[in-house]
């Protein structure tokens, strides 16, 4: 049978995504082209060889529309013939364009496949796809949830009571996620990940100085007496220091087979060994990471215990909180190098940046087994199991 491993993983350094951000000056198309060309030239192969890129785009509006992966891989220098489409499964779009990709070479439609991811949120705006007094729901979900779907901040408070997780402890794990994000950038463990882009080199929302006491003095992000009514539970106790911020950048991942790789003297960074994506309930929205963990152990028919090393996209403090408490997982193996908290959550890219740190971090740690969970608007996840070689 056919496997499918990744050869090469790049990424941008990711900016503030705000008029003023280090990136927000470069087209998205431009921006996803960046990555596409350093991981043809890091890997060595000769892009005609590309069967497909796959690349993830939340909000597809405005410069971030008309297939964005075809423009960018144009603005690559890929030839022509080499095809691309772009995907939306929310925050997990690029990671879903790895289970595309690596699904694509285990069953034998590719033999070399490109997945990738791009958001400039400085320039499209989250929600910029829904023109207002636009209803994107429908009537349907109407009739199904008469009392109204919410935000993900929103959410991220209903988990945050449900759990029953402190604003200490939310703040505490957000202090960890940019110091050893602070950490891997002195230690030099992100050079080998990032393409440094118009002289923009590091991660620009890295805060090294972030402290508990620092964070305490932020206000509530999301607080509306409305909600507040309706869910008298919440305490107001997510921050824009515990959540993950909005951000510029992209990432691209290269997948083929162990075959192919030999043939093309390619080296694997490691195995895409098993896949799920689930749905959850939209309203809490954020927690299907939980069950994607469960289903994705059971198809690698591996237990939480094999594991050394975990993503999980750090959308809010109290969504990682909450599936470490659901799982039992060691905190510290989870987003060792740190999380969307610090580095940023550039929504299309984040998938494959998760990816591409996880896969360098495998190979500097050794690991024999890793899995990659993204909660997604709507009510979703994705969760895959990687293996070291």
């Amino acid at each position: 049978m056919r496997d499918a491993v990744v050869v090469e993983a790049v990424r941008t350094p990711i900016g503030k995504g705000k008029p003023n951000g280090s990136l927000a000056h470069v087209h998205p198309v431009e921006l996803l082209a960046h990555t596409l060309r350093t991981l043809v030239e890091r890997a060595g192969v000769d892009p005609a060889l590309i069967d497909d890129v796959i690349g993830g785009t939340v909000d597809q509006v405005g410069e971030q529309a008309m297939n964005t992966t075809r423009y960018a891989a144009l603005s690559a220098g890929f030839p022509e013939s080499v095809p691309a489409t772009t995907v939306d499964r929310q925050c997990g779009s690029s990671q879903q364009a790895v289970h595309f990709a690596a699904q694509g070479v285990i069953s034998g439609a590719y033999d070399l496949v490109v997945a990738c991811g791009v958001e400039s949120m400085s320039r499209v705006p989250m929600w910029s796809n829904v023109p207002e007094g636009k209803d994107p729901f429908g009537p349907g979900v109407a009739e199904r949830y008469p009392e109204g779907l919410v935000p993900q901040g929103i959410s991220a408070e209903l988990i945050t009571a449900k759990w029953s997780l402190s604003r200490e402890q939310l703040d505490a794990f957000a202090v960890e996620s940019h110091r050893r994000a602070a950490a891997a950038w002195e230690g030099g463990l992100f050079d080998a990940e990032v393409a440094p882009l118009d002289g923009v080199t590091r991660d620009e929302c890295v805060r090294p100085g972030t402290s508990p006491e620092v964070l305490a003095g932020l206000k509530s992000a999301y607080y509306d007496p409305g909600f507040g009514e309706r869910f008298p539970q919440i305490d107001w106790n997510v921050t824009a220091g515990n959540a993950s911020p909005v951000n510029d950048g992209a990432s691209a991942v290269l997948i083929t087979s162990s075959e192919t790789a030999a043939r093309l003297g390619l080296r694997p960074l490691a195995r895409l060994h098993s896949f799920a994506v689930t749905g959850s309930d939209p309203l809490l929205m954020l927690t299907g990471v939980v069950p994607a963990t469960e289903k994705v152990l059971r198809k690698a028919s591996l237990s939480l215990d094999d594991i050394d090393l975990f993503e999980v996209n750090e959308a809010f403090s109290s969504v990682v909180l909450a599936w470490r408490q659901e799982t039992g997982a060691d905190l510290s193996k989870v987003n060792v190098h740190g999380g969307a908290i610090a580095i940023g959550h550039p929504l299309g890219a984040s998938g494959t940046r998760l990816t591409t740190t996880l896969v360098h971090a495998m190979r500097e740690r050794g690991a024999r087994f890793a899995l990659q969970t993204m909660c997604e608007a709507g009510g979703l996840a994705n969760a895959m199991v990687l293996e070291g070689l």
